[in-house]
């Protein structure tokens, strides 16, 4: 029995399916025990740094750090936010197909895929590149030294570095149907442009800018700024999906509605 990865896999001349995706049915069993469990433990790991430094204003030092916009003005919260999102959601995904079947959670399938491919991936992987580049050249434009005794260094590297083997981890275990590129270029586009604008809300109510860096620009940098940016996570989402294509192939191929 083929193991549904989500998508329609193509068939050869013959009508019968690639080698690559039949296998022994114990097999497979063990192959989705393991994966629901794998996410289940990162879902518990991102659930766990969400309600820690969501008690983090308790303390005095840094409640200061969460002023003017808490800690849902930083991409980095928001993101870690994601993960628990989708990976609650490839979770529940996962015990729902064991339960009624792949045929009957196919909105969950899509709806799965198209979270983690227009906005956990590259977001992640966005946060994961822009901070450490930053942080090399100059990490007073985004974590400046004095955070370090007030953050713990192993809290640093969850919300920074951990972040991207779990993004490199999902690809490499299971294949994701990517939308048309239009349609996913959009979301990717209306999510930018919604957190952009927050940046921009709290800037004109405190006059204080999320990140030090944007102080050291002028209304023309800002822009070229916030367009490169999108630019950059543009292109992560299309590396996203050669890489899924580099380890799956072109055998999966988007569902199309039947007519």
């Amino acid at each position: 029995m083929p193991y549904d990865f989500g998508c329609d896999p193509q068939k050869d001349t013959r009508g019968k399916l690639p080698e690559s995706f039949t296998a022994p049915w114990s097999e497979l069993a063990m192959t989705k025990t393991c994966t629901c469990v794998y996410h289940f433990l990162v879902l518990i790991w991102y659930i766990f740094l969400n309600y820690y430094i969501s008690q983090q204003g308790e303390d005095q030092r840094k409640s200061k750090i969460f002023l003017d916009g808490g800690q849902w003005k930083y991409l980095t919260f928001l993101n870690l936010l994601l993960q628990a999102i989708f990976y609650g959601v490839a979770c529940l995904e996962d015990v729902l197909k064991r339960i009624k079947g792949e045929k009957d959670i196919k909105f969950m399938t899509t709806f799965r895929d198209l979270l983690f491919t227009t906005l956990a991936f590259p977001i992640s992987t966005f946060v994961f590149l822009s901070f450490w580049i930053l942080f090399l050249y100059d990490r007073e434009l985004v974590y400046p030294k004095a955070l370090d005794g007030i953050f713990p260094v192993w809290l640093n590297h969850a919300m920074h570095t951990s972040i991207m083997p779990f993004t490199l981890a999902e690809v490499i275990i299971r294949p994701y149907c990517y939308p048309q590129k239009k349609k996913g270029l959009t979301l990717l586009a209306l999510a930018s442009l919604a957190y952009i604008s927050r940046v921009l809300w709290i800037y004109s109510e405190t006059g204080t800018w999320v990140y030090p860096v944007f102080a050291k620009l002028s209304p023309v940098g800002l822009t070229a700024f916030f367009s490169l940016s999108y630019i950059f996570s543009a292109g992560i989402y299309l590396l996203g999906e050669k890489f899924n294509y580099w380890k799956w192939g072109d055998t999966m191929q988007p569902r199309k509605k039947r007519k």
